[in-house]
């Protein structure tokens, strides 16, 4: 097997514009499949982070657009590789179904002991060590739930409750321009419905429930952006996989 190549942490996250005042913070030496992308948007009285990735570096350290103004962190569910850098944020929130594990994120309830190790990575982040990886606690200051807004002063998110991938996930829909952050639920690739507190009857259910939300933008917890066509497609092949697979699907009323 070659030998990764060691990065240092000034080159470890990279910063893509999207437009809309919204920005991509990835780490872009992780393997897609378990590199969380960590959107920022920029409002008006404040700026939202949503995910914070995988924590081995300092995001407020390396990445200067998440300094300066006031912030607002929100996880999209608590696993390891969105929640690394919470504990660098004041103003935290969660859905409150996995506050207990923002407060104390250990390895076995952030699927952490099941994925965060070597072979994650295309490029290997100075001083990592598998066995030392621990997350901080980051108890969160709100706990949101379905219906909440997360407000930045001009822009209005609205929090959709999205159990299945994890209890505590949530998707933030801004209505005015038919933006969606969709955390895990829903993105460009293979859909995680397997892990411990995952639940496949809460997966079809929520998807169910989103699939005529009138996006433009998806933004997802993994890969690549898409747009409405691609989100209906991607939801209706989770639920036809799920038909076939015997699941009892809910009509959707």
């Amino acid at each position: 097997m070659s030998m990764l190549p060691v990065i240092e942490a000034p080159d470890w996250y990279e910063t893509i514009r999207m437009g809309d005042d919204i920005t991509l913070i990835h780490e872009p030496w992780i393997k897609p499949f378990f590199r969380c992308n960590i959107w920022h948007v920029r409002g008006r009285d404040r700026d939202l982070l949503f995910d914070t990735g995988l924590g081995h570096f300092s995001l407020r350290r390396h990445v200067p657009l998440v300094t300066g103004r006031k912030l607002t962190c929100v996880a999209s569910h608590t696993h390891f590789d969105h929640i690394g850098c919470h504990h660098e944020f004041s103003d935290r929130c969660v859905h409150a179904a996995e506050a207990g594990i923002l407060a104390d994120p250990r390895n076995e309830w952030t699927v952490a002991d099941r994925y965060a190790n070597d072979e994650m990575f295309d490029g290997m982040p100075e001083g990592w060590d598998t066995a030392r990886y621990r997350i901080l606690p980051a108890p969160a200051g709100r706990l949101l739930e379905h219906g909440d807004v997360v407000d930045l002063g001009d822009r209005a998110f609205k929090v959709i409750h999205t159990p299945g991938h994890s209890p505590g996930g949530i998707a933030l829909f801004e209505e005015k321009t038919g933006v969606l952050l969709s955390g895990d639920i829903v993105y460009d690739g293979p859909l995680i419905d397997d892990v411990y507190h995952s639940d496949i009857d809460d997966y079809v259910e929520t998807l169910l429930a989103m699939r005529d939300i009138d996006v433009s933008a998806v933004h997802g917890g993994h890969f690549p952006s898409f747009g409405k066509v691609r989100y209906r497609q991607l939801i209706d092949e989770y639920l036809a996989h799920r038909r076939k697979a015997g699941c009892h699907l809910q009509p959707n009323v």
